[in-house]
Formats: C-alpha cells, structure tokens, sequence
C-alpha cells in the first residue's frame, strides 16, 4: 500500500453498519464465532440504513400506480422518488429511461428483447452469464479473454472494424470482474464503440458497490446492476439508459401498468396501445420495497462518499493480497495482472487442495463464508484455470465429463460493511490450513463438501 492510501486508510471511518454483523455460528470443533461474511459479490448483506428505512414505511405499504387510497399515493411517490434517486446515483442523462427490474440478469434479458432487428452484439468471454448468454436472438460475436486493459480495447476495435457497419450493434462489457475484481476500461472500451457506430450496455453489478458510476462520464448507452448486491436485498433490479430501443421495443412482459388503453375488436380481438415510459416495461404490481431498498442503499453510499469508501476496500485488499502472497501454495487468478486495479473481489486456488473442500474449512472450521465455484463466468474461470487441473474423487471434487478438467476456485469478496477482523481472520485461516491441513474429515454430499458427522 502506497503511503497516501495507507494514511487515508488510517482516517476512514468504520465499516457501514451491516445486518448479521453480530451474527454467530458454531464450529465443528466447539464454540461459536462471530460469522466472517466474504461472499459481497454473490449478494451483499443489507445495510442497517436500509433496513431501518424499509421497516419504517412498511405499516404505509401501499398499491403503486393502482389506487386513490393515501398509502397506495403516498407509495407511488415513493416509488417515482427512488427513481429519481437511482437515476441522480447513476448521473443519468436528462432523456435516459431507468426501468426497475428483478436483478443484473432480468435487466440485461430485457434489453436483450429490445434490440433492433438484425442486431450484432459483441461480447467477451469474461463476462458474467448474465451479460453473457441473453443475446441468443441477435447475432453475437464472443471475444477471447484480453490479457491487459489495452488488449480488451483493440480486440473490440478489430472485431467492429470487421462488422456490417449499417446495421445496429451493441457492445456488453462488465465494469468489474466477478471473479478477479480486476476493473474494465470501460470509458475506453465505450469511445471504441461509440467510434464504429456500436452502443454499450455496461454491467455494474460488481462496480455499483465499490465505485462511483456515471453514465456521462463513461459514456455508455446503458447501465443494469442489482440491489441485492449493493447492500439491498429485497428481490430489484435497475436497467437505466438511452429511451429510443426500450420505447420501441413490445413490452418485456405484458400486461397491467405497461398498457395505456385496451380495447376490442369486431373481429373478437383486443387492441393495445403501451405507454413509452418505464412503466412500459414495469408490468405488473412493482415491488416498490425492493425499489424503495435500492434508493436507500444509493442514499447512504452517497452519503458515506465513494472516496472514504473506496480507500478503506484498498486497504482491506491490500491485506488480503499481502496475506495470500505470504503462501506459496496459493495462486491468484488474474487477466491484467498484479497491478491491475481491482475492487473487493479475489479468486484463488491452492496447491493440493480442492477448492471446495478449501472452502468448507473455511466455514466449518472458521465461520467464515466464502464462494467455491466457477462463479457464473464458466469460460472466464476455465480460462483462467486451464493449467490448474485438481484431482476428482477429492470431498467436494466438481463432477467433469470423460477427458475433461476438473475445475473450480475460491472466491473472498467483501466491501462497506466488512471489518479487519474478517479479513485478518480469513488471512490466518488460509495460513493454518495450508500448513496443517483441515483438523476433520469432509465428505461430499449433494455435490457439496461438507463436515463427516
């Protein structure tokens, strides 16, 4: 840790108050510890702040859009209002739509249904599945893995100087890995569409926590990312951008509240006319707590500021990253490389050990949760561990088809509401059980790894 980073780390304030944080669990070998949640990047636990917002307007709850009634008005605006606040958290432009959503991947799916006819969609490998596998009615173009931020951008570059340059294209890009934590030129990765006539959707899900985003600074068409990920886990999502290929497009779902007038034919049919808002695409009754969760945690990240926030998740990596160095058993996967920067997302592997098995110590052992997997970015981690093989049979060992690898990792991720002692402990997990081993017997179940009773 450089000296500026390390002095502003010493001046942050405490981690954001979290739920679960006083949370114990029992260890196989007796007692109890306080439970080390590193799992941010799979779903973030609720900040107290929203919590304690959602409790207070829940005797209010009401129907949104639906009813006369106070509740059901005073829940509309509530829910129009986090509109706003979403879209003031994004820097969204002044004509952008911001549709809410189910999650990253419902987002993402429908934007999917909204393209153009006869839409190329360019896509690396790297990506989650969420942006990764939507695109299966347009023509899609997978890019190879880049191994530098600079390679990212001329792979683009070569592959949409090849394209049709007349017809719509679309370029989906992640702001930060789910398995590596490692951040994407995603400002230069949108110039070089931008450049040959494409549009890009960027994926924050695991940006949104840990960095500011600005649709304007980036300059990208699109923005989705999820609430349980940022601190808000009640069920919503946010697709927010450009209005012209939403409004065009048949609603993602049909039915109450993306109609603006239903009527019938002489022939016995209906006619439908949509509305060219939002709620085109908001069918159904909304969850307006899932909405109301989101505009809260975007309040209090705001609030707490992205500069303190960010500084303290640097020092946090810093010390796990010191830690696994300390281990020459372990390996730290990476694309761009040590120096690359990167927000609260590690993945790892270590010698003689399946990952899974790795990663059940850790929790029975430790009480500390952490991910073992292929993470939902199957080819990225494949790529990644294409050297690495670890032996099947193994507790926990991933099932492979004949003649092909046994794969998988461990991933710590963590961010506002985690303190040092998480981390520290998770350090000397790792440690301990590298140079002593597991202290009792595992066995598989289900395909999980877990504690022989």
């Amino acid at each position: 840790m450089s000296v500026s980073t390390a002095a502003i780390a010493q001046t942050v304030c405490a981690p954001l108050p979290v739920l679960g944080r006083d949370v114990t669990v029992p260890l196989v070998t007796g007692g109890e510890v306080t439970y080390a949640a590193l799992d941010y990047a799979a779903s973030a636990p609720a900040l107290q702040r929203v919590w304690d917002d959602v409790a207070a307007y829940a005797p209010y709850y009401g129907s949104v859009h639906r009813g006369a009634g106070y509740l059901s008005q005073l829940s509309t605006d509530l829910f129009e209002n986090a509109r706003r606040t979403v879209a003031e958290f994004l820097d969204c432009r002044a004509d952008d739509q911001l549709i809410f959503t189910r999650s990253t991947t419902d987002s993402l799916n429908l934007l999917a249904q909204a393209l153009p006819a006869d839409c190329q969609v360019f896509v690396f490998e790297t990506e989650h599945h969420a942006s990764l596998l939507p695109w299966k009615d347009a023509r899609v173009t997978y890019l190879n893995a880049p191994r530098t931020p600079q390679q990212a951008v001329e792979t683009l570059e070569k592959a949409l100087a090849a394209r049709d340059p007349y017809g719509p294209a679309l370029v989906c890009v992640t702001g930060a890995s789910n398995v590596t934590g490692e951040l994407w030129p995603v400002r230069e990765l949108a110039a070089a569409a931008h450049a040959h006539g494409a549009r890009v959707v960027l994926d924050a899900a695991q940006l949104a926590p840990h960095h500011p985003v600005s649709v304007q600074d980036l300059d990208v068409d699109w923005v989705a990312f999820s609430g349980h990920k940022l601190y808000a886990p009640f069920g919503s999502g946010v697709l927010a951008g450009r209005a012209d290929w939403l409004r065009a497009a048949d609603p993602y779902l049909a039915g109450g509240g993306a109609s603006r007038k239903v009527t019938r034919r002489e022939d016995g049919g209906v006619d439908v006319e949509w509305h060219d808002s939002a709620a085109r695409h908001e069918a159904g009754s909304p969850n307006v707590i899932g909405v109301h969760s989101i505009a809260s945690a975007c309040k209090a990240l705001t609030e707490a500021g992205f500069d303190t926030l960010v500084a303290r998740e640097q020092h946090l990596i810093e010390k796990v990253r010191q830690g696994l160095a300390e281990v020459p058993e372990v390996r730290v996967l990476s694309l761009f490389g040590d120096d690359a920067p990167r927000v609260g997302v590690i993945s790892f592997v270590v010698e003689g050990w399946n990952s899974s098995h790795f990663a059940a110590a850790l929790s029975a052992e430790y009480g500390i949760g952490v991910r073992d997997g292929l993470f939902c970015a199957h080819p990225l981690v494949r790529t990644l561990l294409g050297s690495d093989p670890q032996t099947q049979g193994e507790c926990g060992a991933p099932e492979a088809a004949p003649g092909e690898k046994s794969l998988n990792a461990i991933r710590v991720s963590f961010g506002a509401g985690t303190p040092d002692e998480h981390v520290d402990r998770f350090v000397t997990a790792v440690k301990e059980l590298v140079a002593d081993g597991a202290k009792w017997q595992y066995r598989t179940e289900d395909g999980r790894c877990v504690p022989a009773v």
